[in-house]
């Protein structure tokens, strides 16, 4: 335990002086702290993909289906609250959309950290749609964007929780809440097979997705624009991290939407098209592993 907690202060420390003081008002809160538990939930998140993979190798794939149902409507809640509390808040602090700063807003600003407390929270819940891959035997899924993508934003949101909790940091997870409504509602009726012929939207929510990222992009360089007082560097390191999500998620749409007209008369869609719940979750690829069969 000893040598555990010198691991932690070690990273803590280089963590302070690389960013500098914490947000005091987010001291105490659970598992922001340290980052040990950040840390190890996502080193066992990924070494459950290997070793759940080993072990479904020669077992047979689950079904899932209630579990599946029952996670996407508790997706989808909690996702409609973070949407509600997101815009009541900011609109209670009197947020500046094109740039708002860290402090100006009181306790609105504490209200808006309170709710991006439950989005960085949701990220550690959300590596369960990989888990119900890996059991449902879905592997042609488990690709580097989803995979890059679950693990960051998770380690990331650590680090916007301890240093910019409020402010120019609500804008992503509004917009990100409102497509996980849609999406996990989605993910939840895709379960039916009586109601794969209403699913037709998919590939317009899919759109949607990329609009959000173009928009919180164009947000966050607005503060760079206009600045508030908001921290630059953030600001920087945000628009980055998008882009990466940005040329990975066009990847995905331009194999999962191109059409191969040589292959169109086939009865089985080809590698890679016939997942059709596998489009981004919170901004990449597949949430939990729901195949519809009839090509699109």
């Amino acid at each position: 335990m000893e040598h555990l907690k010198a691991f932690d202060d070690e990273i803590n420390a280089f963590l302070d002086n690389m960013f500098g003081p914490r947000d005091s008002r987010v001291r105490g809160w659970f598992m922001l702290d340290s980052y040990l538990p950040t840390f190890f939930l996502t080193v066992l998140y990924l070494l459950s993909i290997w070793l759940g993979n080993k072990y479904m190798k020669n077992r047979h794939a689950l079904s899932l289906r209630g579990i599946l149902t029952l996670y996407n409507l508790g997706i989808t809640l909690l996702s409609l609250y973070m949407l509600a509390e997101l815009l009541l808040s900011s609109w209670e602090g009197g947020y500046n959309l094109q740039c708002q700063d860290l402090t100006s807003a009181g306790e609105a600003d504490v209200r808006v950290a309170k709710v991006l407390w439950w989005y960085y929270f949701s990220k550690s819940i959300e590596f369960l749609d990989t888990i119900f891959f890996v059991l449902r035997k879905k592997t042609s899924q488990i690709t580097f964007l989803h995979v890059y993508h679950h693990a960051s934003m998770f380690n990331i949101w650590w680090c916007v929780l301890n240093w910019i909790p409020c402010g120019q940091s609500f804008f992503g997870p509004t917009l990100n809440s409102f497509i996980h409504i849609l999406m996990y509602s989605y993910y939840g009726l895709s379960v039916f097979p009586s109601m794969h012929k209403y699913l037709w939207w998919k590939k317009y929510l899919t759109q949607a997705q990329l609009v959000q990222f173009v928009l919180t992009i164009t947000h966050t360089m607005s503060a760079v624009v206009k600045p508030c007082g908001f921290p630059l560097g953030c600001l920087i390191f945000q628009s980055s991290y998008m882009l990466t999500l940005v040329i990975l998620f066009l990847n995905f749409y331009a194999q999962t939407y191109r059409k191969k007209p040589a292959k169109e008369n086939m009865e089985e869609p080809p590698a890679g098209k016939e997942v059709k719940n596998g489009f981004s979750k919170a901004y990449v690829t597949a949430a939990n592993g729901v195949i519809n069969k009839k090509a699109q």
